[in-house]
């Protein structure tokens, strides 16, 4: 961050405050490196022989079907490329398959080939496949393959006719998890029209797939397609559904799982099948493949993967029926990383490991005056006072930002600051007069909880089983808050398993692996919550109600037992509450869910960005950039027996946490891999209370004491109060996400801090700060402006800022030299440049 430099011109104050100047990387910057002597070629059909990583023989079963090879080059440097496109293919004997030059194998005749792939370095491998019933194909199975190819397409997807309503009357169950439906609105409805048994190319169906007919969604298949050929054989075949006994999909293998990249490589997949019955079937070309970062990574319908130039990870989700798969790459700059700083802990050491991979230099350590604002600004949620910054600047000690990192942690700021992110995520809201009492007391409860560092488990345990009333157990208010049982799950899931189960109320989740049973087996836990009048008006008792936990399916009209994520349901007398064993699965050593989504939430508090991101969004498919530090934090949370503060502690005292937002030559475009401190924007009640903090103008809010700061606000009631807060974006917490808050910068923010009456009634207080400034006449201008810069950016102005400020003082004295009924020069002069440090991006982001 770029010092704050303050420039006179005419009668404008005008602030430059830069975030960061732009960095070219030289055009010979280091990247992978020369791989060294290709050492050895191997294909692979995506399968293994049992107990080795050699590439296992396939089978094509039928003449439509096709086989993907995968061929990649090692080298004696370690590396691994992709070479599928960059051989040549030859099969033994002939006249059994055919293969085109990216490595798709079709079957022509049964019988089994050996396919040498040769390169032009010389190298070659060969891999055995087998063909099998190519006139007498087996029977098409309509759930294993028709209905994947409508998912392929598009066809069932929320946009066409997946969604409730269908499109222009044909209706398929969103992205076919729902097959038996889709048969039926295939095969009956219609009066049939839609597949035609006698000609199949002139099925419907195929005519309006092929585009040969008017179709709203344009062409789908083409007629050579493999998609568009087994269509037509399953209507000549008289559409079988599929017999009971035929194998079901189990799971789906991506090979590769993972590669190195080099910056613009291409990488080709192969996506197996597996089914109950021990068969495999390459599913490469019927997959789909979506990137969770478009801008660094590319996949073709085909199963081509191509990586961009920007440094980091990327995933891409393969989805096949109800089956996800994930591909990861990592892109590395390949500068050198050399002069590390010692690691303090193991976040430093799995940290600098990563950057190490990449290639990727970290920025040296922030100095003491940035460290000192923002450890203050991410614990505390305030800026430090000009006292605490010259103590600590002053103090010697080489273990001195530990010390502070302590202060802050046994303050009440601390728990002030975080009481206010747990009360908007736990919807600590006030809809109407009446829940006053609730909100205060759950807030109180928060605060004090936080304070008192009670362990996480306990916190959640005492929230998600509150029983009695608010007055005696104030968490009974989250469920006044959060009323039906499918919210209960859908809160609780996110906000402290990281798992999103929203979709899957209706359906298979199409991002991850949960179905309706794992949403109704946790909606189960919630079932037996009762409600009587509280001791107030507009409050409740909660009670558990005496009786078997369960939940109805809505689609199979079956009840549901209790049940965790993953793991069988729970057998639970009916005098027992289901909440209890609920939270006794949550916060077991082994739940994969309960630690990791605490260890993201904080970790993103504190560098503005989650190891997953959305930080409460922890599928799969969404895999973190750094597991083994996803890992390694989860697992020290645990062995700590939940210690929230020691989590902030260990992260804070990190090498990493401290590193300078300044980038290097190297790590500018850096966004996921922490080479940097990534400044962020403060936020909406941390920025009102630095504001008054600087300004020495307090905001009031009604109904508190004078000197609330703005953190401290209980519930969402203030939010409406107050335009800034609105503006800023500080939630109305009506749901349990982060995401609910704005950090993101608008017009509007920009107008309120440059011209509106509330900053302006701030600058112009006759007990605020310019007011106090101007009319100290015990120190001279230039102590006056560093302490200003102390107060608001924990560092003493540079020698051009001082002098600048100083000149401009001076221009505003004698522009109203000899001018009747002029104001006070100095007072105006000082308003206007606490003003201009108030809207400087130095100010209004931590870095």
């Amino acid at each position: 961050m770029n010092r704050l430099t303050l420039r006179v011109a005419t009668s404008t104050l005008i602030v430059l405050a830069l975030a960061g100047a732009s960095v070219t990387l030289a055009a010979d910057a280091p990247g992978l490196g020369d791989p060294g002597q290709l050492t050895k070629l191997t294909v692979s059909t995506g399968r293994t022989l049992p107990g080795t990583t050699e590439s296992a023989p396939a089978v094509i079963v039928g003449r439509d079907l096709s086989q993907q090879l995968v061929v990649t080059a090692h080298y004696d440097s370690g590396q691994l490329r992709d070479y599928t496109g960059n051989v040549k293919y030859t099969a033994s004997p002939d006249g059994v398959v055919s293969i085109d030059e990216t490595g798709e194998v079709t079957p022509v005749a049964n019988g089994t080939v050996t396919i040498t792939v040769t390169c032009p370095e010389g190298r070659s491998a060969t891999a055995s496949i087998t063909v099998r019933r190519i006139d007498n194909p087996p029977a098409v199975n309509f759930p294993n393959e028709v209905v994947p190819i409508f998912t392929k397409q598009g066809c069932n997807s929320g946009g066409c006719h997946g969604k409730s309503a269908g499109q222009n009357g044909f209706r398929l169950s969103l992205l076919g998890f729902e097959p038996q439906e889709d048969y039926e609105h295939l095969i009956k409805e219609a009066r049939g029209r839609r597949v035609f048994p006698a000609a199949p190319e002139r099925s419907l169906l195929l005519l309006k797939a092929a585009g040969i007919l008017p179709h709203g969604g344009g062409r789908k298949l083409e007629e050579d397609s493999y998609g568009y050929k087994l269509i037509r054989r399953w209507i000549d075949q008289g559409m079988p559904y599929g017999k009971p006994g035929d194998p079901t999909l189990e799971r789906i293998a991506v090979f590769p799982e993972q590669r190195i990249m080099a910056p613009d490589a291409r990488q080709q997949l192969v996506v197996t099948a597996h089914y109950s019955d021990g068969s495999t079937r390459d599913v490469t070309r019927i997959v789909q493949y979506e990137a969770n970062d478009p801008a660094m990574a590319e996949a073709s319908i085909t199963g081509l993967i191509t990586v961009r130039e920007q440094t980091g990870d990327v995933a891409v989700m393969v989805r096949y029926q109800a089956n996800v798969g994930v591909f990861r790459a990592t892109i590395p700059l390949g500068a050198p990383v050399d002069n590390l700083p010692v690691a303090r802990n193991f976040i430093d050491e799995l940290v600098f490991k990563k950057l190490t991979t990449l290639g990727l230099p970290p920025s040296e350590a922030c100095d003491d005056p940035t460290f000192i604002r923002r450890i203050t600004l991410d614990i505390a949620g305030r800026l430090p006072t000009p006292e605490e910054t010259k103590a600590f600047l002053a103090n010697p000690s080489g273990d001195k930002r530990d010390g502070w990192i302590e202060t802050l942690l046994a303050s009440t700021e601390y728990a002030d600051y975080f009481a206010n992110k747990w009360s908007a995520i736990l919807r600590n809201k006030r809809r109407d007069e009446r829940y006053m009492r609730g909100t205060y007391a759950f807030h109180a409860w928060i605060r004090d909880s936080l304070y008192a560092n009670k362990p996480y488990d306990r916190f959640v345990r005492e929230i998600l089983t509150a029983t009695g009333d608010i007055g005696q157990n104030p968490p009974v208010a989250w469920y006044r808050s959060v009323r039906k049982s499918e919210d209960q799950l859908q809160d609780t899931a996110q906000l402290f398993l990281g798992v999103r189960m929203h979709c899957a109320r209706c359906h298979h989740h199409p991002f991850d692996k949960w179905s309706q049973n794992d949403y109704y087996g946790l909606a189960a836990f919630f079932s037996q919550v009762g409600r009587k009048q509280g001791a107030q008006p507009g409050e409740e008792r909660i009670y558990h109600k005496r009786g078997l936990a369960s939940a109805k399916n809505p689609r199979t009209k079956l009840d549901v037992r209790p049940a965790g994520l993953d793991v069988p349901p729970v057998e639970l007398d009916p005098d027992r509450d289901p909440r209890q064993a609920l939270v006794d699965w949550m916060a077991a050593k082994d739940n994969p869910f309960f630690a990791r989504m605490l260890v993201n939430r904080y970790w993103k508090h504190f560098f503005g960005r989650g190891l997953v991101e959305p930080e409460d969004d922890l599928r799969l498919t969404n895999p973190p950039t750094n597991p083994e530090l996803l890992d390694g934090l989860a697992a020290y949370f645990v062995e700590s027996g939940y210690d929230l503060k020691g989590l902030v502690r260990v992260i804070c005292q990190s090498r990493v946490y401290q590193l300078s937002s300044l980038p290097n030559e190297y790590n500018t475009s850096d966004t996921q891999s922490f080479a940097r401190y990534y400044p962020k924007r403060l936020s909406a009640e941390v920025l009102l209370d630095a504001i008054n903090q600087v300004s020495n103008s307090h905001t009031e809010f009604p109904g508190q004491p004078v000197g609330t700061r703005a953190v401290q606000l209980p519930d969402d009631s203030y939010t409406a109060g107050s335009y800034f807060l609105t503006v800023f974006g500080r939630p109305e917490m009506d749901s349990a996400c982060e995401c609910e808050r704005t950090q993101a910068g608008s017009l509007a923010q920009c107008l309120h801090l440059l011209n509106s009456k509330e900053i302006l009634a701030k600058l112009t207080d006759d007990n605020g700060r310019a007011a106090t400034l101007a009319g100290d006449k015990s120190r001279d201008h230039e102590a006056k402006i560093t302490e200003l810069y102390t107060r608001a950016f924990s560092r003493d102005p540079e020698p051009g800022e001082v002098q600048v400020a100083l000149q401009y003082i001076d221009k505003k004295r004698k522009r109203v030299s000899g001018k009747k009924e002029a104001g006070d020069p100095v007072r105006e002069a000082y308003e206007d440049i606490v003003w201009a440090v108030l809207n400087s991006k130095e100010f209004l982001f931590n870095h």
